[in-house]
């Protein structure tokens, strides 16, 4: 039997509240499909299709091969196999949304400890059960310091990820938001100074080219302005070592945790970290797992807050994201549990040393410049050549030189970004090194 929730007066009246003649318009923005026919091989056999498949997958130049230095926003980091063992158990790696706190203790349980270890780690109040990604996450701190402070500008700083500055932008184009986005700011001269037109203020830290900011003066000139102050934190193993966006006075922070999560897996999926302040709770997107008790006494654990759409709230809700990153804050939360506050400071002290090693070795190279004089585990190089053609030219000779700037910005072909890791030993180092010198 088919399931057909709506009437066609359904249907007309939707349409007409959002001002569109018919459905077809609604998929105005999408591109018309080419009438050439999709080149499609003939059915093979399941021998066969494994065969071609191991083929191509053969073809790919992974960090399991070769040495890496790649950055910009993806930090390659050891996942301890227990890890990877827990998220494949069965009522961990198939399970849904808990919506039945008495079947779901377990990943209720451990998600508590995810938003406790969120939230201490951001130096906040309050974090939520998880979003998609980091620029998910920027989006939703953008659209709910609209919600509170009643304003419709941002501005986002040239320090942020060009791949964040383009979601928010794009995301919040539906709301009429004005998003002033200010220069690339490779070599760390930015000055920003809040009018107080704004709803928020979003900055990285480290920033996109790896410098580090004591963000606290402009905090307060937020503040002061009655703007929010909103921190993106892409490597949050940073925060091991660094100062947390709460001590430096940010209202909300939120974060990319795939690197303490997950393997690199060619980009995703993401894990997006979302924290605040107590006073802004109720205007946060996402889930809230709380703690409680039930009749007999015992402690339980539940879903507190859900205030997304497909819930009671509805029209009402803050967001209207339908899922999180679950499986993979499972993950990050375990890896945490493992490294224990101690453990999380030394590997954050082991990437910086090792980071800081390798730049004042590079640095000597004659041609090339170190723009940083802060960074933690990345920072930035500038050429006397092409970047580009060089990062080519290093990964034909199997290594994974750093991230070209020019692929975010392209008048930047002068511009590397180099991340070392635990995982790049010293051999790897001299290779890079001696690559850089040819």
């Amino acid at each position: 039997m088919r399931y057909l929730p709506l009437t066609n007066a359904d249907r007309e009246e939707m349409l007409k509240d959002i001002g569109v003649s018919s459905i077809s318009e609604l998929f105005k923005d999408i591109p018309k499909v080419t009438t050439k026919p999709i080149e499609i091989p003939e059915p093979k056999n399941e021998v066969e299709v494994e065969r071609k498949l191991t083929a191509l997958a053969a073809k790919n130049m992974t960090t399991t091969k070769i040495p890496s230095f790649l950055g910009a926003g993806a930090y390659h980091h050891h996942i301890p196999a227990l890890i990877d063992y827990m998220i494949e158990r069965g009522e961990f790696l198939t399970s849904y949304t808990p919506y039945q706190p008495e079947v779901s203790q377990g990943t209720l349980q451990i998600l508590f400890e995810f938003q406790t270890q969120v939230a201490r780690l951001f130096g906040l109040e309050i974090a939520n059960a998880s979003l998609y990604d980091a620029s998910t996450a920027t989006f939703e701190a953008a659209a709910m310091a609209e919600r509170v402070k009643k304003k419709k500008k941002i501005l986002l700083s040239g320090g942020l990820h060009p791949q964040i500055v383009e979601t928010v932008k794009s995301c919040m184009q539906f709301n009429g938001t004005v998003c002033s986005v200010l220069s690339p700011d490779a070599e760390n001269f930015e000055n920003i100074e809040p009018t107080g037109e704004e709803a928020c203020v979003i900055v990285q830290y480290p920033t996109f080219f790896g410098h580090i900011n004591d963000y606290s003066i402009l905090a307060e000139k937020c503040h002061a302005k009655n703007v929010l102050f909103v921190v993106v934190v892409m490597e949050p193993l940073a925060l091991g070592v660094l100062k947390s966006p709460g001590e430096m006075g940010a209202d909300i922070a939120v974060g990319e945790g795939m690197g303490l999560a997950s393997h690199l897996n060619f980009g995703g999926p993401g894990l997006g970290l979302f924290a605040t302040k107590k006073n802004l709770m109720r205007n946060m997107p996402g889930r809230i797992v709380g703690k409680t008790k039930d009749l007999d006494g015992k402690t339980g654990f539940v879903l507190t807050m859900a205030t997304r759409e497909q819930h009671i709230r509805r029209e009402k809700a803050t967001s209207n994201i339908c899922t999180n990153s679950g499986l993979l804050a499972l993950a990050f939360s375990m890896h945490m549990a493992m490294l224990g506050e101690k453990g999380f400071t030394k590997l954050a002290e082991s990437n910086h040393a090792r980071a800081s090693r390798l730049a004042e070795e590079l640095s000597k190279i004659p041609g090339i410049t170190l723009l940083n004089k802060t960074f933690f585990n990345e920072f930035t190089l500038k050429l006397d050549r092409s970047v580009s053609a060089l990062v080519e030219k290093m990964a034909g000779h199997k290594l994974l030189g750093g991230v070209p700037v020019s692929r975010f910005y392209p008048d930047k072909d002068d511009l590397l970004l180099v991340a070392r890791t635990e995982m790049n030993n010293t051999e790897e180092s001299l290779f890079l090194r001696e690559e850089l010198k040819k």
